[in-house]
């Protein structure tokens, strides 16, 4: 009697991995797709818990918090701290700053008595979406994030005008949310520090208003995202969303452009002159904070003039839908 033996041929079996990996490459979009939308999600929350910070902050302290104290001894991610959660991480900065006050020539950002509060990786102030994320940036030790405040819609230094509207009219400043204490530390003096910015200082309205958007945390020592410091805490509205501008850095030393994934920069006029746009790792746009504590995301495509306008708190724009 002959045995007859059932089974796939070699031909049946390629075929049927053939269509395995062509449901699978179908599939993978969806997927990282899916998995994308639930980063942004979690991004769209931390913004939402740290707008909502700086107000618990305005109802103690009546105003915004500071920008940045000087180069190196504060930001306003150490005044947003206790409101997240963090205070105990807060009180161990030496120096003081996330109450409104300072301290003549304190230690810096990077100092031993601050190191273990600047390498701590606060996932508030994380965006899973970067890559860096699961392996963050460091830079001798000190974290880097992805949330910046808004300092306007010039320059770091408000220089005001800067370029022109696209209807060719003076690019002017009109005012910001956060604004920094640009001087040495030998100089901090209540006198040389810019008043703090209050709600009813936002002419504009609370709602048509940033306050915070996201940035990338920079690659090969690239120092966007470093917001302990004060050339990494701040964006402009100068360039749009996701620019292909070049963001202008403090030191060509900060700018890598060896590193394709940095975004585009360049090494601005003086150091006062510093203009970063708001980046995002999300494809199409970014997240960003309202002063309402609303969040949106803002498309890359969104009209020029109609974000500079978003960037201010007294430039009277009328703004329309966007």
């Amino acid at each position: 009697m002959v045995c007859k033996r059932s089974g796939f041929t070699l031909v049946e079996l390629l075929v049927v991995i053939a269509i395995i990996g062509i449901l699978i490459a179908l599939l993978l979009p969806a997927v990282q797709a899916a998995r994308e939308a639930a980063r942004r999600s979690q991004c769209t929350n931390n913004l939402k818990q740290i707008s909502l910070a700086i107000h618990n902050y305005h109802d103690t302290y009546k105003a915004y918090p500071m920008g940045n104290w000087g180069c190196c001894y504060g930001t306003w991610l150490l005044s947003v701290l206790p409101y997240i959660e963090q205070k105990s991480l807060a009180d161990m900065y030496v120096g003081g700053g996330y109450d409104g006050a300072y301290t003549p020539a304190p230690p810096r950002y990077g100092s031993a008595e601050n190191l273990p509060v600047t390498r701590t990786q606060v996932p508030a102030y994380t965006c899973p979406s970067d890559s860096n994320s699961a392996a963050p940036s460091l830079f001798n030790g000190v974290t880097f994030h992805n949330y910046v405040g808004n300092f306007g819609n010039t320059n770091d230094g408000r220089t005001s005008p800067l370029g022109t509207d696209t209807a060719g009219n003076p690019n002017r400043y009109g005012g910001a949310p956060f604004v920094g204490m640009n001087v040495r530390a030998a100089d901090m003096h209540p006198n040389n520090v810019p008043p703090s910015v209050k709600f009813s200082d936002v002419w504009d309205g609370l709602s048509n208003t940033l306050l915070f958007s996201e940035t990338v945390q920079g690659k090969s020592g690239d120092m966007r995202g470093f917001a302990w410091w004060q050339g990494g805490c701040h964006f402009e509205t100068y360039l749009p969303p996701n620019s292909a501008e070049p963001d202008q850095l403090q030191s060509a030393s900060y700018c890598k452009m060896n590193d394709a994934a940095n975004p585009p920069c360049t090494v601005a006029p003086d150091v006062y002159q510093q203009t970063i746009a708001a980046r995002s790792r999300h494809p199409g746009g970014v997240n960003a904070a309202l002063c309402d504590g609303s969040v949106r995301f803002f498309s890359n495509s969104i009209h020029l003039d109609t974000w500079r306008w978003l960037g201010t708190i007294r430039g009277k724009e009328v703004l329309g839908p966007y």
